[in-house]
Formats: C-alpha cells, sequence, structure tokens
C-alpha cells in the first residue's frame, strides 16, 4: 500500500508527495503538527496541514530570509528571528560573525522540540551560546522591545491561526519600533499567485511606515505555486545599494553575492503588485 500526502494550496489546487512514514503528530496548544518522512523531499515538518520546511529545500527559505538583509546593514549585531521555530534562520542568522546575539521567539515550543529531534540539520544552532530562545508570543516580545535590535526577521507561517496578526499594520509598526535608527526588517510575504491581494496589502502597510520598501524573490518548490516573495523594510539602508564586490562568500547552497540585487527583481506581474 502507497501513502501520499497531500497539502491543498487552494481549494482547487494541492501537491502531494510519497511517504515513508509519520514520524510524529500531535495537536499542540496552538496548531497541529506533524513529522513525516517523503520520498523526495526527505523529512518534512507539516503545520496545520501546510509544509512548513524540509530537509530537500529548506536551504532557499532560510538564506534568503537572512543574507540580504544581514549583508545589507553594515553592523548587524542584535538580531530578532520572529517564528522559525525550526532554527534555520537561526542556522543562517549565525554565519554572521559580526552578530553577538540572536534571539528566537517561537509561540510554539513543540515546534522547537520536534525539530530538534527529527531535523538536526537544520535546529542544530538552537543552542549555541549566542542564541536565546524565548517560548513566547513574538507580537508581545516586538511591542515589549522598543529600539533594540538591528535586523528582525519574521520566520511565519502564513496568515491563519497563531501567524494571522503577524500580517497586520499594528504588527510592522511594533517592529520599526522595536528596531534601532538604521534597523532593517524583513518578512515572508507568501506567493504572488494565490495570495496577490495579501502581498499589495503588505506593501501598502510597510511602506506607510518605512522610507525604504522592496519585495524580492525565490524558488522554493514545496511552497504554494514555487515562487515565494519576501518583504523588506529599512530605516536607512538599501539593499539595492549594496555592492556585491565587497560581500563576502560564506557557506550557502542559493544565495550567492551575484543573487543579492538579482532577487529584487521582479517579473512584471510581481511588479504590479508593488505599485
Amino acid at each position: 500500500m502507497e501513502l501520499w500526502y497531500t497539502e491543498k494550496q487552494t481549494e482547487t489546487f494541492g501537491i502531494t508527495a510519497k511517504i515513508r512514514e509519520t514520524l510524529a503528530a500531535e495537536k499542540t496548544d496552538f496548531q497541529d503538527l506533524a513529522m513525516i518522512d517523503t520520498m523526495e523531499f526527505g523529512r518534512m515538518l507539516v503545520l496545520d496541514g501546510m509544509v512548513m520546511t524540509t530537509v530537500k529545500d529548506e536551504f532557499v527559505y532560510h538564506e534568503m530570509v537572512a543574507h540580504p538583509a544581514l549583508f545589507t546593514h553594515p553592523n548587524p549585531r542584535h538580531v530578532l528571528v520572529v517564528g522559525g521555530g525550526d532554527g534555520g534562520v537561526i542556522r543562517e542568522v549565525l554565519k554572521h560573525p559580526s552578530v553577538e546575539k540572536a534571539v528566537l521567539v517561537e509561540i510554539d515550543g513543540k515546534v522547537i522540540e520536534y525539530s530538534k529531534r527529527f531535523l538536526p540539520e537544520i535546529a542544530g544552532e538552537l543552542d549555541n551560546p549566542r542564541v536565546e530562545v524565548i517560548v513566547n508570543d513574538g507580537y508581545m516580545h516586538i511591542h515589549e522591545n522598543k529600539n533594540r535590535y538591528d535586523v528582525i526577521m519574521v520566520d511565519s507561517t502564513e496568515p491563519v491561526g497563531p501567524a494571522v496578526h503577524l500580517f497586520e499594520r499594528g504588527f510592522y509598526q511594533g517592529i520599526y519600533e522595536a528596531l534601532k535608527e538604521d534597523g532593517i526588517f524583513v518578512a515572508q510575504t507568501d506567493n504572488p499567485w494565490f495570495k496577490a491581494d495579501l502581498i499589495r496589502k503588505v506593501q501598502k502597510d510597510v511602506r506607510e511606515i518605512f522610507p525604504i520598501v522592496h519585495l524580492y524573490c525565490a524558488n522554493i518548490p514545496t511552497y504554494p505555486s514555487g515562487l515565494w516573495t519576501f518583504t523588506i523594510g529599512s530605516k536607512k539602508y538599501d539593499p539595492l545599494q549594496v555592492d556585491e564586490t565587497k560581500i563576502p562568500e560564506i557557506a550557502t547552497k542559493y544565495y550567492t553575492p551575484r543573487l543579492h540585487k538579482a532577487a529584487f527583481v521582479l517579473p512584471r506581474f510581481v511588479e504590479d503588485l508593488c505599485k
């Protein structure tokens, strides 16, 4: 008998993968969590029926959340990651020697627990002494810490369940206030094929708060449509003004110095969402 996992990405479209076994499944205090082992993408974290990360393609998302912002800021020392309990973004943040402390605020401690157990190649840096892990509401953490961080990264699920308020204008305003005077933030902002209205709204909200705002893209096969967007907001530094010849080579599989600016070159239909 064959076992298959299907993510219903819209009411009429989904993706499916053949699985070896279900490693864990639990209804946490916040969401339905599952770890499954797939034939094509290896071990996979699923929350509320949505693929969060897989061993095969996780590097794309985690590198593209972390490195564009960290190479735009000239001296990122204090970094906050909201969500991201699998630890992938934290792993990438720690590749930057200027970072003295990386704070992870994840609302669901079970995500951290299961990621450490089943995704050690992703979660392996969560116990690094430069990392502080806080199991709490990232929304509240943002509003309780003013003028504290150089860079803030929002590694959230799609805007359902506990992540809904992480896509609201008030959250972005809180991020602005939690950043230092030259701070930068980045957030995943879903895909342009199925969530065009969400991208338009986020762009509008962030542009009303930050003086420098850009959208950029990456290809992530297991995310809806495969084309994924990220929104970066900056108080001072423009990622398009970075001299890529001065970006040092680090251990990555997707991000490169040449890709830094190229990621901001958008297909016209995506570019139109930013107007």
